[in-house]
């Protein structure tokens, strides 16, 4: 349990409606599951980020940021912690020519809506994303052959020590579902896109297939955390999971969905250890029958 001393001092940082105690986390994933945090902060601005980072650094408070929780599986026992939601409260876009400057918390669907808006090309692979631009960039999403090292020039982030950094393309060290973010001890705090011309029709008219491939491929009727497995080299993971026979396979509420094998399911009010079980009896089949080791996408936060 977070003590009241450290809930005191962030009611310094924050402001006391922002900060809430044994917050269930079903409410802030995209999978509808999860125990409470002890500590759920929303922050506001920049400003609040570096007195609290640098504050939970010297208690020795455990933290985990958190966007839109897209990506996220939190036990159902909860997190041990304070969460740090960098979402609506730090959001806003700004653009200026070719490039868009959108604050941690704006969705990437805003994010691409604005790149329409003012015809600019580049973030149609976004426009279906369910999650944020910090988050986004963090873990390199991508979808339909596009991907955020693509079109991203510049990452303002928060330090360990609190401080503010201008991290350009290639200091984020970009990967597959990966970037210098994740282990580096960095908080997202802006994105600077930049993007190229182009015609706003053809834009929509790209934007309005991927949503249609989305809707005719994807389980979207049920809480998941999209794919749930990362592409194994030279195959696809629900292609493996399909071909194993695992379609449709179930324990408790959580389910392997039919329409798509890449996807894990919240069907029926499942629990965190619902899709846990599921995730590993997959894990298990597909080695034993393909000798591939599947490598979860989703994050496990309080495990």
């Amino acid at each position: 349990m977070i003590s009241e001393a450290v809930v005191g001092a962030l009611q310094g940082f924050v402001p006391q409606e922002n900060i809430r105690l044994m917050e269930p986390m079903a409410g802030h994933t995209t999978f509808r599951i999860g125990g409470p945090a002890d500590c759920f902060l929303q922050l506001e601005n920049e400003e609040q980020l570096k007195k609290v980072r640098r504050y939970l650094g010297l208690a020795g408070v455990p933290f985990f940021v958190l966007g839109n929780g897209s990506n996220l599986l939190v036990n159902d026992s909860g997190y041990p912690g304070v969460i740090l939601q960098i979402g609506q409260k730090m959001s806003g876009i700004a653009v200026e020519g070719t490039r868009i400057a959108a604050k941690a918390g704006t969705s990437l669907v805003q994010a691409a809506r604005a790149a329409l808006t003012y015809g600019l090309t580049g973030l149609e692979f976004a426009s279906g994303i369910p999650g944020t631009v910090g988050g986004g960039v963090v873990m390199n999403a991508g979808a339909y052959g596009g991907e955020m090292s693509q079109v991203v020039e510049q990452v303002r982030v928060v330090n360990r020590e609190g401080e503010v950094m201008e991290l350009d393309n290639d200091t984020m060290e970009f990967g597959y579902r990966t970037s210098a973010i994740k282990g580096g001890g960095f908080t997202v705090t802006e994105v600077t896109f930049l993007l190229e011309p182009g015609d706003r029709n053809e834009i929509k008219a790209r934007m309005e297939d991927l949503a249609d491939r989305r809707r005719s491929k994807q389980p979207l009727e049920y809480p998941s955390a999209g794919s749930t497995f990362k592409r194994p080299e030279g195959n696809f993971a629900g292609k493996l999971i399909m071909e194993a026979g695992l379609g449709g396979f179930q324990i408790g509420g959580a389910r392997v969905s039919d329409k798509h094998c890449g996807f894990i399911v919240n069907a029926e009010n499942a629990t965190a250890q619902d899709v846990k079980s599921v995730i590993d009896a997959v894990r298990i089949r597909v080695k034993e029958k393909f000798h591939v080791e599947l490598e979860p996408e989703i994050i496990f936060l309080g495990w």
